[in-house]
């Protein structure tokens, strides 16, 4: 197998359904989950050594928190883990047997945004949530039905958003001081030919990367064009993010789930984390500023 020069692997980690991968400033490492192995993993980049916390439901998205530890979006809300027994912050009301939550991610201000789906990808039974400093969550967006990708542009005041199966990247005015979102418009739209738009992350540059689930490749957008592809020796990259010192490596995750016997010996790498260098430098993560 001859791998893209762009693209080395950090960990051959074989996993489910690798996701989630966040830049984790404290440690200088790489965190991301495996949802239904039920663990978070810290990767020291320079090594691919990882270590593991297990949580007690699945776990759909996970960021740093300021006060230590992470804040996680498990099955019925939100959850703060790593500084001991885990404890929930908040259940959110929707919560019910046959949804999780899937990707999420902090605003620049510091708040965590999750969003939820069915297992059975029921059509518009998921939603999106912010969850507050003072650990309430808040219904911002309902009707979604596999939420996905998020980021915000670098003043703040655009919020990106992906629910898979409308095949696009949308748009919001996005309030830094408190967190509403409006004038939902899309501004990338991607041919299913292309693969399923998955978790997505931003550059200095405003450049969109999308993990395109069944596509094998991340793609960029700029200014609502396709403007660069890395294909990757895997059919379902999950997510990415930026990290390193200077937040010029892209990290991305994968998955080997639903793939049959033949797949997965044609991809021995499902399921690894990659490093990508693309030669632009992303934006820092903010952490989760509660309680």
């Amino acid at each position: 197998m001859v791998l893209d020069p762009r693209v080395e692997v950090l960990v051959a980690a074989g996993a489910e359904l690798g996701e989630g991968p966040s830049w984790d400033v404290r440690s200088g490492r790489l965190v991301w989950i495996d949802v239904p192995a039920r663990q978070i993993f810290q990767t020291d980049v320079r090594t691919g050594v990882s270590d593991a916390i297990e949580v007690p439901l699945p776990i759909g998205a996970v960021a740093s928190r300021a006060a230590g530890g992470f804040i996680a979006a498990l099955e019925d809300g939100f959850w703060v883990v790593g500084t001991g027994p885990a404890r929930q912050v908040a259940r959110v009301p929707e919560a019910r047997p046959g949804l999780r939550f899937n990707d999420g991610k902090c605003d620049p201000a510091g708040r965590f945004w999750a969003g939820t789906m069915a297992y059975d990808q029921s059509a518009e039974a998921g939603a999106l949530y912010r969850l507050g400093p003072d650990g309430r969550a808040t219904l911002v967006l309902d009707g979604v039905t596999l939420s996905n990708g998020l980021a915000w542009s670098a003043d703040g005041l655009t919020m990106f958003f992906i629910d898979s199966p409308t095949q696009r990247i949308d748009a919001f005015a996005f309030s830094p001081s408190g967190g509403e979102i409006s004038d939902r418009r899309p501004v990338v739209h991607i041919p299913p030919e292309a693969g399923v738009p998955d978790g997505m992350t931003i550059d200095v540059e405003g450049g969109l990367w999308v993990a395109l689930w069944s596509g094998g490749a991340v793609h960029r957008y700029l200014d609502g064009h396709l403007d660069r592809v890395i294909t990757l020796p895997v059919s379902q990259p999950t997510s990415c993010a930026f990290g390193g010192d200077t937040f010029d490596e892209l990290f991305v995750t994968s998955a080997s789930d639903g793939l049959s016997a033949e797949e997965r010996a044609a991809q021995p790498l499902a399921g690894a984390v990659f490093r990508l260098r693309p030669g632009v430098r992303g934006l820092p993560p903010a952490s989760y500023i509660g309680a």
